[in-house]
């Protein structure tokens, strides 16, 4: 257990993405903890800002109330805009804790390079969408369930309402999509891998709190949104980043609020994902267990597959520092037959000539570049040297 916790043990020499927490030399313990305390605990606070800030914008505007005095009626495309900015805004803290409290690039929290990678992200949005297509049309085809008698007829809400509700969630489901992977595929999975090289003990704690951020529905809803957890969190270890995490989330979120824009009403329910029937939860998986695959097929195909794993930073206390303060250490003096040693005396190396102030230093360059701009053979590693710093 002490092993585990250590932060004194020398790093790997490279890092997959749950390890990303231990990216730079300053990690500690207590970072993960205190970073999830930001997160958390500045959502609550920015949420009642939005909605206490929308509720008296709707009530300078005059806009009705609903019954029991629940509030104001926004109607369903800005009630459902306000939802989904609710969860949207926990994206920018989880980039402020990752900076602040991490001590490390906000980018690490996307992926191993330190960011979005966009051609990548584009082509699992494809495959996304090719799964779900398949899916959807089988959830279409499954018999209907039992309802109500008295349940009322899903009626079209028309082409202009319906094409705002789509510009809308366009525009908003991304953002609400993407929040909550970086909060729960990205920080927090991020936080426990810090503690644990097993990804598979490190996917669980974030897929748990996935699900339960959800609400309880039924059995199946809550094992349907585990199953996803679980795997588009391991989809982040081997692809290195949240990309395809990202895009099967975005996806499915379109699809389900597309449908339900469809209808009067239907951006008015409270239903999610968690009240899912066993029919519609094992299609689900069959699905997300067949994106993983084809994801994993992807991965290291195309021209340029994604990176998975992030090397170490040099710390500034690990890089050479020059002899003298206004230009690059020189290379050694090349003769017709290599280098040329540095001389020596009787009894031994003769140290370098001193002036009245101290040590004369070295000439700059000792040989030129050759015509075209190259070096003689073997020294070209000393100039990309003296190119990095």
């Amino acid at each position: 257990m002490l092993a585990v916790m250590t932060t004194a043990s020398p790093p790997p020499s490279e890092l997959p993405y749950h390890r990303m927490a231990r990216v730079t030399d300053r990690h500690s313990w207590w970072r993960p903890p205190l970073g999830t305390l930001l997160v958390f605990g500045g959502w609550i606070p920015a949420m009642l800002v939005l909605v206490v800030g929308a509720e008296i914008a709707g009530l300078l505007a005059g806009l009705p109330q609903l019954p029991d005095d629940e509030g104001t009626d926004f109607g369903p495309v800005v009630s459902t805009a306000l939802d989904l900015l609710v969860i949207a805004i926990a994206l920018p803290l989880v980039l402020l804790a990752v900076r602040w409290v991490g001590a490390r690039p906000a980018g690490t929290v996307s992926s191993v390079t330190g960011r979005l990678r966009v051609g990548w992200l584009g082509r699992c949005l494809m495959a996304a969408a090719a799964v779900q297509a398949l899916s959807t049309t089988v959830m279409l085809l499954l018999p209907a369930g039992e309802t109500a008698e008295d349940a009322p007829a899903d009626v079209w809400v028309g082409w202009g309402p319906y094409a705002a509700s789509l510009t809308m969630l366009i525009l908003l489901v991304p953002l609400q999509a993407a929040a909550e992977e970086y909060v729960c595929r990205g920080w927090l999975f991020q936080a426990v891998g810090q503690f644990l090289r097993s990804p598979w003990l490190a996917t669980l704690p974030q897929a748990l709190v996935f699900a339960a951020l959800h609400g309880w529905g039924t059995v199946w809803g809550f094992v349907d949104l585990l199953v996803f957890g679980v795997v588009v969190g391991m989809l982040s270890v081997r692809t290195g980043g949240l990309e395809a995490a990202i895009s099967l989330h975005v996806v499915n979120n379109l699809v389900a609020f597309g449908f339900t824009a469809a209808f009067v009403d239907g951006l008015l329910s409270e239903e999610t994902a968690a009240d899912m029937p066993w029919e519609m939860a094992v299609v689900d998986i069959v699905s997300i267990l067949l994106y993983a695959a084809l994801i994993l097929w992807l991965t290291p195909r195309g021209p340029r597959p994604p990176e998975r794993l992030s090397p170490l930073p040099v710390t500034p206390a690990a890089l050479p520092t020059p002899p003298y303060p206004y230009a690059h250490a020189a290379p050694p003096a090349y003769g017709p037959y290599g280098a040329v040693p540095p001389p020596h005396g009787p009894y031994g190396a003769v140290p370098p000539p001193h002036g009245p102030y101290g040590a004369v230093p070295p000439p700059h360059s000792a040989v030129p570049p050759t015509p075209g701009g190259t070096l003689p053979a073997g020294q070209e590693g000393q100039e990309d040297a003296r190119l990095t710093r």
